[in-house]
Order: C-alpha cells, then sequence, then structure tokens
C-alpha cells in the first residue's frame, strides 16, 4: 500500500467512525453532561462534589462513547431502510463502506469503555449510561416502523445528558436532576418534530412516521406550540426556590423567558405557515437555545 492509500485509508476511517457516532450529536450531547457537572459540583457536602478535571474528562470521553454506541447500534439495525433515505443512505454501513459485524465491534466496545469510564466517575453515571443506550437500542430504534409514539420513548435517552451531568458531579438522583431532565425531555419534542416535518417525505421512504399524528398537519404544529410552551414553564422552575440546589436568579430567570418566548414564536410560525422552510428553522432555533438556556444556568450560577 502506498503513502496516498494509506492517508486516504486513515482519513475515510476517521470519517466513517466520526459518522457512525454522529459526531455532531455526540458532541453536543457532551456539552449537555458538562453543563450539567458545572450546575452540580460544590452543591453538597461530599468530597464527591469537588470540582475534579478528571471527573470532566471521564465524563466527556464517556458520554461520547453512549451515544456513539446507540448510534452505531441504530445504523446496524437499520442498515437497510437508511439505505434508501436520502440522508442516510451515505452512512458507512447502509453505504457498504463498513460490514454490520464490523460496525457491532465498534458499537460494544463504545459500550464496555463508556461504562466503565462513567463507573469510574460512579455507578450512577454507568447505570443511567445503560439504561440511555437501551432505550434507544432496544425500544425507540425499533418502534419508529409502528408509532409516532417512539419519539417520545426516545426523549428519555435524550433528556439523560443534561441530568446525567449533574449525577456525575454529586453521586445524587434528587429534584435537582429531575428537573434538569424535566427541561431536556420537553425540549425534544419541539425539535425532533421540526425535523420530522421537513424531512416527513424522506422518512416516508424507509416507513418512518415521526410526527405525533403521522402528517404534517394542524394537530402535529399545536402540539409543537405546546410542548414548547411546557419546556419554557420547565426551564422557569428553578428560580421558584422548590428545585433544592438547583436555582436561577431573577435576571436569569428573565433572559430564560425570553428565551422560551423565542422557541415559542418560532413554533407559532411552524404553525401558521406549516412549510418545510418554518420547521428547519424551529429545528435550528431549537439547538440555539438549548445551548443558550445551559449557559445562562452556568453563568448565573457562577456570578450569584
Amino acid at each position: 500500500m502506498n503513502a496516498t492509500t494509506s492517508r486516504f485509508s486513515i482519513r475515510q476511517t476517521v470519517l466513517d467512525f466520526k459518522e457512525i457516532t454522529k459526531a455532531g450529536l455526540a458532541i453536543s450531547v457532551v456539552f449537555s453532561s458538562i453543563a450539567g457537572y458545572l450546575l452540580g459540583f460544590g452543591t453538597n457536602d461530599s468530597p464527591e462534589a469537588t470540582f475534579s478535571w478528571l471527573k470532566i474528562i471521564m465524563l466527556a470521553i464517556g458520554g461520547y462513547c453512549m451515544v456513539g454506541a446507540s448510534n452505531a447500534f441504530n445504523q446496524v439495525i437499520e442498515k437497510d431502510l437508511d439505505a434508501l433515505m436520502d440522508r442516510t443512505k451515505n452512512r458507512p454501513v447502509a453505504s457498504g463502506r463498513m460490514s454490520p459485524n464490523h460496525a457491532l465491534f465498534v458499537a460494544s466496545l463504545l459500550t464496555i469503555v463508556g461504562l466503565i469510564l462513567l463507573y469510574t466517575v460512579n455507578p450512577k453515571s454507568a447505570m443511567f449510561g445503560a439504561i440511555s443506550i437501551f432505550l434507544y437500542t432496544s425500544i425507540y430504534t425499533p418502534l419508529k416502523l409502528y408509532s409516532p409514539l417512539s419519539v417520545f420513548v426516545g426523549a428519555f435517552p435524550g433528556a439523560i445528558p443534561f441530568m446525567l451531568g449533574w449525577v456525575a458531579a454529586t453521586n445524587n438522583f434528587g429534584i435537582e436532576a429531575g428537573t434538569l431532565f424535566l427541561i431536556q425531555f420537553f425540549w425534544q419534542f419541539p425539535h425532533f418534530w421540526a425535523i420530522g416535518w421537513f424531512l416527513y417525505e424522506d422518512y416516508e421512504k424507509a416507513g418512518f412516521y415521526m410526527l405525533p399524528t403521522g402528517k404534517k398537519d394542524t394537530s402535529t404544529a399545536l402540539q409543537t406550540i405546546l410542548y414548547s410552551i411546557w419546556l419554557l414553564i420547565a426551564s422557569l422552575l428553578p428560580c421558584l426556590g422548590y428545585t433544592g440546589k438547583l436555582f436561577i436568579s431573577p435576571y436569569a430567570a428573565g433572559i430564560v423567558f425570553l428565551l422560551g418566548v423565542w422557541m415559542i414564536f418560532y413554533a407559532v410560525k411552524l404553525y401558521q405557515l406549516r412549510t418545510a422552510k418554518a420547521a428547519r428553522t424551529l429545528m435550528l432555533v431549537s439547538v440555539s437555545y438549548i445551548s443558550l438556556l445551559q449557559l445562562v444556568y452556568i453563568i448565573d450560577k457562577f456570578l450569584r
């Protein structure tokens, strides 16, 4: 093998690894986990609640492995269906660049490494990581072919990362972690329904019906608005004083409220226009929303 071929092979291997683990999504999940960790550390008297760069690194790598494993398992299970859709037909397994057995090995290795790293952080973190992989792979993935309820099931593993960071920092699952879970849980619905809307025709090729009514209709758009409102309410809970050590100031609550109104505005635009462009805009707004919300929570904690 000459040097050019070797460089190409290494480059392609790296690209395939990024694609089979869905690196962009995995990095956003890692960001959520680190955000949860920064909110959690120092909130109780336990020695485990002290800040640790080592824990953050293990949480980040372990979290990436968990998401990467889920996505790799998913792409093995759905390889034939992925080949039918424009957005997924060039994935490593669907395109034939990577064999299913190779992908299963990668997924299994990522699972083992991820669980070990999270267990090193604390056993509860490993438990939630394992639950996330199980729900995503064994329930959400097969359910996509049968019912729009798959989005509801998928919202559970999707909501774990923010909460996981708190658990990693405190070794405790209480009202605080539950609130972080609730915020990201409600966020999943407008986010994924927006994706399901503008990719409706592509999903239809594989028999996936991701929208709550199965159609791009008024009811789906209305439910998107309702979940955006519930997301706003959930995100303001920490300012009321009933969420334990998770608390935001009135100033931060004001910013969070404006972010929620921003999200609701574009959900209403989808209701009014019911176009793929409006859905894509809502999806982009939702991605910005969750990152900005987490940053506001973190900055508020360190400025108080």
